[in-house]
């Protein structure tokens, strides 16, 4: 329940790619971590990346992605700031896509400080996308904010969860460290609505605070409030993974892979949480998503952390019936 969609806007979606320094290196790594050549950042790369994952999700076990758009960075008064931030995916993209392949599940992603943001809820509500997505310390959001509780209220009366980043991020760039404190999300988790925080609220580099304890404390207080395993299965945030299967966490868990972000289970076995044997047979999958979740496996998560999404996600009778025809009836394993 967290893939990226990536593009540049070649093709005319409206969306773009501007790398530089540590972004741009970061960017060629990534891309030839999933069998591109780096000159795929200049071509047509929504349609080439599309593709390829669905081609990935076909071949895997689980049923389907939410597929994530990418919001611009606003200022608080709705400014869209076009000097900031690094991408730019709208949200038609991934509607189109999920539209056309029930592979792909609709995470839109919207600025509650847009001047249009509620016409643009709707719009995407009408459209089918299952949640909302957004990345306050890199979208300059503010979740407790009580200017954006009618959108958090709208959110809540739609039962769209919103999955919102926790913890520090390098992958684009911060705009706003002090926007990473999960307890900011206490104003949506009031309005109701459904709240994921994605990574746990683990860091992700080392000078980051790391607000794991927060989180978990959350949890008590919030019974609308869950946490994913995205990028989890890294050299930089699996410190926390195994703290994840303890029993009084372990029922707010959700899978999600990060996608694009690679999958390095390399630590797991430095911390001896894992074999070597196991380590390399699962290291040598060649579909990340498949190995992705088969790390994750190995520690100990179960089924129904995969399953426990589709019970979330906001989704009509015609997605849960394609899921469950592809469960074989039996339940289902949206990723």
């Amino acid at each position: 329940m967290h893939v990226h969609m990536v593009g540049n806007g070649v093709a005319g979606s409206g969306g773009w790619l501007r790398l530089s320094g540590w972004h741009r290196w970061l960017a060629g790594f990534m891309v030839r971590q999933i069998g591109f050549p780096a000159k795929v950042l200049e071509q047509d790369l929504e349609s080439i990346y599309s593709q390829h994952l669905l081609q990935l999700v076909r071949g895997s076990s689980l049923d389907a992605v939410v597929l994530l758009a990418h919001e611009q960075v606003h200022d608080p008064d709705g400014t869209v700031r076009r000097d900031l931030g690094s991408m730019y995916v709208p949200n038609d993209v991934v509607l189109d896509l999920a539209a056309a392949h029930p592979e792909f599940l609709a995470g839109v992603s919207i600025h509650p400080a847009r001047h249009d943001a509620l016409e643009e809820l709707e719009r995407c509500i009408e459209r089918g996308a299952v949640l909302m997505k957004c990345l306050p310390n890199c979208q300059n959001i503010d979740p407790s904010d009580v200017r954006y509780r009618r959108f958090w209220e709208r959110m809540a009366e739609a039962r769209l969860p919103l999955l919102a980043h926790t913890g520090g991020e390098h992958t684009v760039p911060e705009v706003n460290r002090r926007l990473a404190d999960p307890k900011l999300l206490r104003l949506p988790l009031e309005c109701g609505v459904t709240v994921i925080a994605a990574h746990c609220a683990t860091k992700s580099g080392p000078t980051d605070r790391d607000f794991f304890d927060d989180w978990v404390k959350m949890l008590g207080e919030f019974p609308n409030l869950y946490g994913d395993i995205s990028a989890m299965v890294s050299l930089n945030r699996c410190g926390h993974l195994r703290d994840c299967l303890r029993p009084e966490i372990a029922p707010r868990i959700l899978h999600g892979s990060d996608f694009p972000v690679p999958v390095l289970g390399h630590r797991l076995w430095l911390q001896q949480w894992i074999g070597w044997s196991d380590f390399r047979r699962i290291q040598k999958i060649p579909n990340p998503l498949e190995r992705d979740w088969e790390f994750k496996r190995q520690l100990g998560f179960e089924e129904d952390v995969c399953a426990r999404a589709a019970g979330l996600l906001r989704m009509d009778r015609t997605q849960n019936a394609v899921i469950l025809s592809r469960a074989g009836g039996e339940g289902s394993r949206a990723g």
